[in-house]
């Protein structure tokens, strides 16, 4: 079964908070198992077993690391057999396609195997269950002897589908001692509220622009158009990705948990490596400590630096998904790291605020690769995009797409920038006080009211990352 749309939220929170908060703490982690495995399974049921395995291997793994650590070698040993095991599972599942697709492209056979469907969030439970094994390997934390306190840091339905990725040293303590107040759960609510308003009311109108341009053929694309779809797609991603991170922070808030950011307004960076600490930044610190790091780091010779930054952004982009273009993408951000490292970034910061334009646009470019479904399609959108290809500069087509979505473009833009933050942290002063409250309030309904009124004239739209 396709995994439901947001519709189905409605329906199962009631649930889950009447369960949850009914019942004494003891049982409160179970409540939220349960759930949790209720909510992945009605959208991937086939593959429920298969995160059970996934989740029961890791457990006896942690605990047999934990055991050997006495024995060096042993232990080693262990977390090598543990990470071939996890990296295998998610290989078959997300890869095994493309690599047959490689062999016989490579040696001109005729290798054929049932398309395997990629089962929904192993690549972020996967990443979740490595953190947990080689945490305890290197006795950050101690392996976790309650098998539901592990299922419920690897399953935990907020992040389990689309992230953030959540370290295990995080969360751990929380597991088994976490505080509730009133006041947490209001924040989580308008925090889910601001997220699902990203999701609905910016990335869809906006990703059915970005649909309509990449669905038409590049030769046939005038300048503008290309421009318009890229924008579309770029802010797009931001909205539909930090969306869904804001609603799993919110949720896990509203439970009692505290979950770091991942987003912190990617688009005001001023250099390439700066966009990365503040984009997916689960993703950049879980390969900076547990790949990165562990190659050496900066802490070894050049060439071996610049060597480290392309293993761990070709794994970046090849984590994204089994294809060249992904490859590709994480290829590109490696070598403009590395020319950062190797004095761009120095330069970037001399023509400020011109480095923001340089960076959008080659952030942009990335998204094309990111986006097309093949090199050809990639360059021929370039070359719309810059008018290399002898297209128009614009056409009805263009305008068409700008008239009808410029509200959503203007107010995606200006809020890209951190200006609701300090919006929210102005204060009218005592006298007051009460009417920003209330108008907090009235606001938030407001945005909730309209993501009901625009799910129920809207088809099925899902996550992007739902495919990551």
């Amino acid at each position: 079964m396709v995994f439901s749309s947001i519709s189905f939220l409605f329906f199962f929170l009631p649930l889950v908070f009447a369960f949850y908060f009914a019942v004494p703490f003891r049982y409160k982690n179970a409540v939220l198992l349960t759930f949790s495995l209720l909510f992945y399974a009605w959208g991937e049921p086939r593959y429920i077993v298969l995160m059970m395995v996934s989740i029961i291997m890791n457990y006896g793994f942690g605990i047999w690391i934990d055991r050997a650590d006495e024995q060096p070698k042993k232990k080693k040993t262990v977390l090598t057999l543990a990470i071939i095991a996890n990296i295998g599972l998610l290989g078959f599942f997300k890869y095994a396609n493309f690599f047959v697709d490689v062999v016989n492209q490579t040696l001109q056979t005729n290798i054929h195997v049932t398309s395997v469907p990629l089962p929904l969030g192993i690549s972020f439970y996967t990443f979740h269950a490595l953190s947990y094994l080689i945490d305890v390997y290197r006795r950050v934390e101690k392996a976790q002897r309650n098998l539901f306190n592990l299922s419920l840091y690897i399953t935990f339905f907020p992040q389990l589908v689309a992230g953030p990725i959540i370290r295990y040293n995080s969360i751990a303590e929380q597991l088994s001692k976490r505080v509730f107040s009133s006041i947490q759960f209001a924040e989580g609510i308008k925090r889910f509220i601001l997220g699902l308003a990203k999701k609905v009311l910016l990335a869809n109108p906006l990703g059915y622009v970005a649909d309509t341009v990449f669905a038409t053929s590049a030769g046939d694309l005038s300048t503008g158009a290309a421009w318009i779809g890229i924008i579309a797609y770029t802010l797009q991603i931001y909205y539909d990705f930090s969306g869904y991170s804001d609603m799993a922070i919110g949720l896990a808030k509203m439970f009692g948990f505290e979950f770091a950011e991942n987003f912190n307004y990617p688009y005001i960076s001023k250099s390439v490596s700066e966009f990365w600490r503040r984009w997916h930044i689960s993703l950049g610190s879980w390969f900076r400590d547990y790949v990165y790091f562990p190659l050496g780091g900066s802490k070894v010779a050049p060439w071996k630096i610049y060597r480290n930054l392309m293993i761990v952004w070709a794994l970046t982009g090849f984590w994204h998904g089994a294809s060249w273009t992904f490859i590709a993408w994480g290829v590109y951000y490696g070598v403009l790291i590395a020319l950062e490292k190797a004095g761009l970034e120095k330069l970037l910061y001399r023509i400020y605020p011109l480095n923001h334009v340089v960076v959008l646009l080659l952030v942009m470019i990335g998204w094309v690769f990111f986006r097309a479904d093949n090199f050809g399609y990639a360059a021929d959108f370039i070359g719309a995009m810059f008018h290399t290809r002898g297209n128009e500069f614009f056409d009805s087509q263009a305008l068409a797409l700008l008239s009808l979505n410029w509200i959503q473009f203007a107010i995606a833009i200006l809020i890209a920038a951190p200006v609701f933050p300090k919006l929210q942290k102005w204060q009218w002063g005592k006298p007051f006080a009460g009417v920003q409250t209330a108008f907090a309030l009235v606001f938030h309904c407001f945005l909730f009211a309209e993501v009901i009124l625009y799910l129920i004239n809207s088809t099925y739209n899902p996550f992007l990352y739902f495919r990551f």
